[in-house]
């Protein structure tokens, strides 16, 4: 504990750390769901539907990070490649859900559990940043939507600079930006490989938000942000 409360920088994940993606993301699918009887043309539940849609958004974000996938393709084929998977095709309804889904999704509301109280008590001792993989059109939107933009000095968005996490060269970048030394930065993160092993990689101390508290990791974890308290 001692060798993290010496830290200096913490740097925070955005989607499913601080920012609810699946909660947000979920309720604007169910809407969709609805106003374009997906029931009726796709011939499966709501649950069915998103657990579909989440398989294929990972998969899609997986090839995007190792850029066999590009931005335009990942969000514009996701839909596509979900009524696909129930035996159903239409370029019309695809498009018109991206361009729905892209338009309300990003102003949600929900922040993880004790997110604003934990970042209140951080931000007395630390300099807090974030670093995040997703697009920079959308990215902005989220973290003003959830008031998170004032705890902030730094808040990188990768597709700004070339590189995604895990690289190692993103978390170079970061501490170029914020004028950070290696040994005084640590990052916060729910996804194994971009957030904790990407930053270890990099020299920097990491702590796994284990959201779904299933993964296996010979480290610090926590299940709640409000737990990083007894951390720092």
């Amino acid at each position: 504990m001692i060798g993290l409360r010496t830290k200096k920088h913490i740097f925070f994940d955005l989607d499913d750390t601080l920012w609810d993606y699946q909660h947000n993301s979920d309720k604007v699918l169910r809407e969709l769901f609805a106003e374009y009887a997906l029931n009726e043309k796709l011939r499966c539940g709501v649950k069915e539907f998103l657990e579909e849609y989440k398989r294929v958004n990972l998969l899609f974000w997986s090839l995007y990070g190792k850029g066999k996938l590009d931005k335009i393709a990942l969000r514009e084929q996701r839909f596509q490649e979900t009524f696909k998977r129930f035996n159903y095709e239409s370029k019309e309804d695809g498009d018109a859900l991206t361009q729905t889904y892209l338009a309300r999704a990003p102003k949600g509301r929900q922040l993880k559990q004790g997110c604003l109280e934990t970042l209140s008590y951080l931000k007395r001792n630390y300099t807090l940043h974030i670093i995040t993989n997703g697009f920079k059109e959308v990215q902005g939107i989220k973290i003003d939507s959830g008031g998170l933009r004032n705890f902030f000095d730094c808040i990188i968005v990768t597709e700004e600079h070339g590189f995604n996490k895990p690289d190692e060269r993103i978390f170079r970048v970061a501490e170029q930006l914020t004028g950070a030394q290696t040994k005084d930065c640590v990052m916060i993160g729910d996804h194994l490989e971009n957030d904790v092993y990407g930053a270890k990689n990099a020299g920097w101390d990491a702590i796994h938000l284990d959201n779904e508290g299933t993964a296996e990791f010979n480290g610090v974890c926590i299940r709640e942000l409000p737990e990083l308290k007894n951390w720092f």
